[in-house]
Parts: structure tokens; C-alpha cells; sequence
């Protein structure tokens, strides 16, 4: 219990000395700038599977989770832009579509390894490949979570008849569906965590505590900012027609803080267990803090 509660100290202390906040704040721009593209390259690859209407539901499901003023922006750009033609997004200008959606997380690999407190000895082409890997298995993953969301209580008695399953199932469902949509969100942040900062990790799961405390804390954050957003902010009257991107800056903002205190965790966590931080790139080894004071 000490132990716990000395490393929630430090990780609080390391989001305020590592500049977390300011990270955020770079996380929410580089996200802005990459969401557009996101959605597009999106779009065009949904379009082929054969569910229709799939894009839309996506978005439906989205707006749960982000303010509604915000979806509102996010909808008008995508009916200006998508276009009957979709081919042609996956045929021009692919590659800068592609390197300008995996810019927010070329920001993340950058962000955690300050939040690891170890350089980047990669190269280059190395770390934006794996921000491009990133970008679609967290995607595929966080566009799963929305589906099993989105498709509601019904879809278990339609499941349970196709595969046979038993009544227990479908009275089960409405939980399960959740459980399954926080999941698969725990498991796109641990992957991030897991692949992204120039760090060894010791296994695949060291970087669970870290991913469930931040989703945990953005799921509250996320909430908390909803009833804000409905009963006492009006960023309309404050900001006029910027209202609604401001809005949306500030939840991403928000939930980035609360995923970048998971790092912040999964490094203190790793520290106090007096184990050197083995770099990816190279092989240098970071010692905890205080190993060398002893040594000497």
C-alpha cells in the first residue's frame, strides 16, 4: 500500500516536472491536425466492407463519447469532403493521407518516451512506420470497441440464435458488451504503450496498471467534461463559430493528460522495482534514480 501510494506521488510529480500538461496540449494539435485525414482515409476503407452505412454508425457511436458541438464539426467537414469517388482517396495522395493521420501518434512515441524519461535512439523511418502500424491496430481496436457499443442489447439475442448460445448469454449481454468496448480501449492503450516508447519492457503486460488507470481516468474525465459542456460551459457565446473546435481541443487535451498519467505510472512502477529501463534502440540501459548515488 506505501508503495502504491509513494508511486502515485512521484507520477504525480513527473507529470508536472516532464511538462505532461504542455504534452497534452502538443498531443491535442498534433490530434487536430491528424483527425481529418484519419477520417477520411476512414471513410474510404469502410465504404468497401459490406455493412451499410457503416461510417455513419461509427460516427453515431463517436458521439457518445466526444461534445456534441464537436461532432457537429466533425460531421460537416466529413459530408464536405467524401465524395461518391471513393477510390480516388485511396489512389491520390495516399502517402501524404497517410503521414499526416499518423502524425498524432509520431507525437505519442515522442511524448512517452519523456514520460519514461529515455531518449530516442531509433531512426527515423523506424518510428514513423510504427506511429503508421499504430495507427491502424489502435484504430482497428477503438472502432471495435465503438461497434460492440453501438450495436446495442438486441444484437446478443440475434447472436445467441446464429451460434446456438444459451439464454445466459443474451441476459448477459448488455454487461458484456461494455466490458468488451473497455477492454479492447485498455488494450489500444496498452499496445501504445507496449510498442511505442524506446523502452524494453519486461513483458507484454508491465504496461497493463498504467493503461487501465488511464482509461479509467479518461472515462471520468470524458464524463465529467460532458456535464460541464451541457450545463455550464457555452463555448458558442465565448468563441462564436471556433466554439465547437475549442471544444473538442479541450477533450482531447483532457484525455491525453489522463493517458499520459498512465505512462507516468508504468514508469514509476518500473522504477520502484529497481530494474534498469533497457533502451530499444541501441544497447544503453537508463538506471533508476538514486542507483548511482549508491554505487558512488
Amino acid at each position: 500500500m506505501g508503495l502504491s501510494i509513494n508511486v502515485l506521488k512521484k507520477a504525480f510529480q513527473n507529470i508536472l516536472n516532464n511538462h505532461m500538461m504542455i504534452m497534452a496540449a502538443g498531443l491535442s494539435y498534433y490530434f487536430i491536425l491528424s483527425l481529418f485525414p484519419l477520417l477520411i482515409l476512414l471513410a474510404s476503407l469502410v465504404g468497401y466492407l459490406p455493412i451499410p452505412n457503416l461510417f455513419g454508425q461509427i460516427m453515431d457511436a463517436m458521439a457518445a463519447v466526444v461534445p456534441p458541438d464537436s461532432m457537429g464539426l466533425v460531421r460537416a467537414f466529413v459530408a464536405d469532403v467524401i465524395t461518391p469517388s471513393r477510390g480516388k482517396f485511396l489512389t491520390i495522395g495516399i502517402v501524404g493521407t497517410l503521414w499526416a493521420a499518423s502524425g498524432g501518434f509520431a507525437a505519442v512515441i515522442e511524448a512517452l518516451n519523456v514520460a519514461y524519461d529515455v531518449p530516442e535512439t531509433r531512426r527515423i523511418w523506424k518510428t514513423r512506420l510504427l506511429a503508421v502500424g499504430l495507427m491502424f491496430v489502435v484504430g482497428a481496436l477503438l472502432i471495435t470497441a465503438i461497434a460492440v457499443i453501438f450495436v446495442g442489447p438486441q444484437f446478443g439475442g440475434w447472436l445467441a440464435s446464429k451460434v446456438h448460445l444459451q439464454d445466459t448469454f443474451v441476459q448477459m449481454w448488455p454487461v458484456l458488451r461494455w466490458t468488451v468496448a473497455i477492454v479492447f480501449t485498455v488494450l489500444a492503450v496498452e499496445l501504445i504503450f507496449y510498442w511505442a516508447p524506446n523502452v524494453q519492457q519486461r513483458h507484454f503486460w508491465a504496461t497493463l496498471p498504467g493503461a487501465a488507470l488511464g482509461v479509467g481516468f479518461w472515462i471520468g474525465a470524458s464524463y465529467a467534461l460532458s456535464l460541464y459542456f451541457r450545463n455550464f460551459a457555452n463555448f458558442n457565446k465565448t468563441y462564436g463559430t471556433l466554439g465547437a473546435a475549442i471544444a473538442l481541443l479541450v477533450w482531447l487535451y483532457w484525455s491525453w493528460l489522463m493517458i499520459l498519467a498512465g505512462a507516468e505510472i508504468n514508469s514509476e512502477l518500473l522504477k520502484a522495482m529497481g530494474e534498469k529501463l533497457p533502451v530499444k534502440g541501441e544497447a544503453v540501459e537508463i538506471a533508476p534514480p538514486g542507483r548511482e548515488e549508491r554505487a558512488a
